[in-house]
């Protein structure tokens, strides 16, 4: 993408624009990639996913999420949730609404300029809804609260902005930096 068209999508009113970085993947597996980007970045709010239908033994995608700044998470009780957004390790904003409608109202923050030849998930939250996450939907099941013994969170989602993409049927990678056209240099930022 050049610098011009990147204006141009920033003037349409997205505020998430994707770079994409194309690469032969000749020699690299997705998991021989995940360990030099992890050895190059740290491991903490990363992830590996490998797509597979229909009972295919291998996936055409594998997603590699790079360490994530900005976490969703939700703790406490159906009663008394406490949702949070979490950048850089500080809690930046917390409410007490509906942990659900929560994660739509900030998904709903974006405006992504996706490009048609994009992979299937190109970035965006990953993480989990915990298996109490259904007392947030089955309200006659709130009532029945168990002792958290764990202490983990019921929902957590990373945002992510920085991925790679392994095409593993077309032996490529595609590198994906989501730049935030209000934030000077981030263009530039993106491309280093």
């Amino acid at each position: 993408m050049h610098r011009e068209e990147f204006h141009d999508l920033a003037k349409q009113g997205f505020n998430r624009i994707p770079l994409i970085k194309e690469v032969l993947a000749d020699l690299e597996t997705p998991l021989s990639l995940y360990v030099k980007l992890s050895q190059a970045f740290g491991t903490k709010n990363t992830y590996l996913l490998e797509s597979v239908l229909g009972g295919e033994r291998f996936g055409r995608f594998s997603f590699i999420g790079l360490p994530a700044k900005t976490i969703l998470r939700t703790v406490g009780t159906p009663s008394a949730p406490v949702n949070e957004v979490v950048t850089d390790g500080q809690v930046i904003e917390s409410d007490t609404e509906n942990p659900l409608d929560f994660v739509d109202t900030y998904f709903k923050r974006f405006k992504v300029a996706l490009q048609a030849d994009s992979p299937r998930f190109c970035g965006g939250l990953a993480g989990y809804f915990g298996y109490d996450t259904v007392r947030y939907i089955e309200s006659r099941l709130a009532k029945h609260q168990l002792p958290d013994k764990l202490g983990v969170p019921d929902i957590q989602l990373m945002l992510t902005e920085e991925l790679a993409v392994i095409d593993n049927i077309a032996g490529k990678i595609y590198f994906i930096v989501y730049a935030n056209p209000s934030i000077a240099n981030s263009f530039e930022n993106a491309q280093d």
